[in-house]
C-alpha cells in the first residue's frame, strides 16, 4: 500500500454543494446580491467558480437548516466586501455567542489555524435566498 492509497481523498478536489429549492431564485440572488454568474449549468444545477475553486447549487426538495456555516470565502478586506454586499442588499447576521460578538456584522475571532500564519480571524455571516448560511473571513496577521 502506498501513501496515496492510505489517503485516497488527499489528492482530490473539494466540491461544495448547496441545496436550492428554487434554482431560479438562487441564480438571481447569487447574481444580483453577490455578483456571481454560473460558469456552467446542467438540468437542476448551477456551477460557480471563485478563484480556482468551484461550488454548485443544486435543485433539492430538502432545505438547509441554516444552523451552521456551509461555505465561506476568505478575503483580504472584509470591511469593503461586507460594505459592498450590504449595498447590494445582503443582510448580515448579528451574532452574540460565547467567545465573540458581531459589531456592524463583523466578529473578531481569537485563534486561527497555525498553518495559516494568523493569530485570529474576522468573520461575517449571511443567508442566501435558500437559507444556506454562508460566511466571509479575513485572517488577522
Amino acid at each position: 500500500m502506498t501513501a496515496d492509497d492510505a489517503r485516497p481523498l488527499a489528492r482530490g478536489r473539494v466540491a461544495t454543494r448547496l441545496p436550492a429549492q428554487d434554482l431560479d431564485r438562487a441564480r438571481r440572488f447569487y447574481s444580483e446580491r453577490l455578483g456571481l454568474e454560473p460558469v456552467d449549468e446542467r438540468p437542476g444545477g448551477l456551477l460557480y467558480r471563485c478563484g480556482d475553486v468551484d461550488f454548485a447549487l443544486f435543485r433539492s426538495t430538502g432545505a438547509s437548516p441554516g444552523t451552521f456555516t456551509q461555505m465561506a470565502w476568505e478575503v483580504d478586506d472584509i470591511e469593503s466586501v461586507v460594505g459592498e454586499l450590504v449595498r447590494r442588499g445582503v443582510e448580515f447576521e448579528e451574532v452574540d455567542a460565547p467567545g465573540f460578538r458581531t459589531r456592524d456584522g463583523i466578529a473578531e475571532i481569537d485563534g486561527n489555524y497555525p498553518s495559516k500564519g494568523a493569530r485570529g480571524e474576522r468573520g461575517a455571516w449571511f443567508r442566501d435566498s435558500e437559507g444556506n448560511l454562508l460566511g466571509i473571513g479575513e485572517p488577522i496577521v
